[in-house]
Formats: C-alpha cells, sequence, structure tokens
C-alpha cells in the first residue's frame, strides 16, 4: 500500500519543519523578502501564519490536521501580489522540499496543488 502524501512529508513534524525552512526561504528571496520583513517584529503573527500554514499543508496531504483559517483569496486579497512573486514563491516550495529530502513524485503533488491556487492569489 502506498504511503499517503502527509507520511511521504514527515507527517506533522515534517511538515512544521518543512514550513519553519520555507518561511527562511522566503525570508531570503529577493523577490517576495519585502512581504516577510514587517512580520518579523511580530513573532505571534509569525507563528500564528506557520501554524495555518502547517494546518493547510497538513489537511491537502492527507493528515489529520483541520485547516480553519482564511480562504486563499481571503487570505491574500488586496495584496496585489504578482506573478513573478508567485512564482518566486513556488519556486521557494520546490527548493524546500528538495532540500528536506522529499521525494520527486510527492514535489510534483505538491507543486500541482501550489499551481491550482493561483487563481486565487495572483491579483487580488
Amino acid at each position: 500500500m502506498e504511503r499517503s502524501l502527509y507520511e511521504r512529508l514527515g507527517g506533522a513534524a515534517g511538515i512544521t519543519k518543512i514550513v519553519d525552512d520555507l518561511v527562511e526561504a522566503h525570508l531570503s528571496n529577493p523577490t517576495i523578502r519585502a512581504r516577510f520583513l514587517p512580520y518579523l517584529d511580530r513573532p505571534d503573527v509569525v507563528a500564528e501564519v506557520k501554524r495555518h500554514t502547517c494546518d493547510f499543508l497538513g489537511t491537502a496531504s492527507g493528515g489529520p490536521e483541520c485547516y480553519k483559517g482564511r480562504t486563499m483569496p481571503d487570505a491574500h486579497r488586496g495584496m496585489n501580489i504578482t506573478e513573478e512573486e508567485f512564482a518566486a514563491a513556488v519556486n521557494d516550495v520546490l527548493a524546500t522540499l528538495e532540500r528536506n529530502n522529499i521525494d520527486e513524485g510527492s514535489r510534483a503533488e505538491i507543486l500541482g496543488m501550489v499551481s491550482s491556487l493561483k487563481v486565487e492569489i495572483v491579483d487580488l
């Protein structure tokens, strides 16, 4: 029997590590860094974003987590995220997964999920 995507990501602990590494990747990415810098003075906000991201990824990958955050359009409305910024974030996701030794098939599944959200995130 094939392991679920959630299991291939390492379960809750693996997803938490991936999300922590992803936030660091975004902070290092010159294309999207400025969007995240204001939150560095608000550790409570950073923790909430990380928790929501872990819950979202856990839910989307078949884990027991239950995402209760805002919808993608509601979370990104008014941010005017560009195609370039979205692409930079996706590249960070894929690079972070690779650095965490997530297999190619699982990375492709995540890419499909993230790509499907583009219409709910870009230019809102």
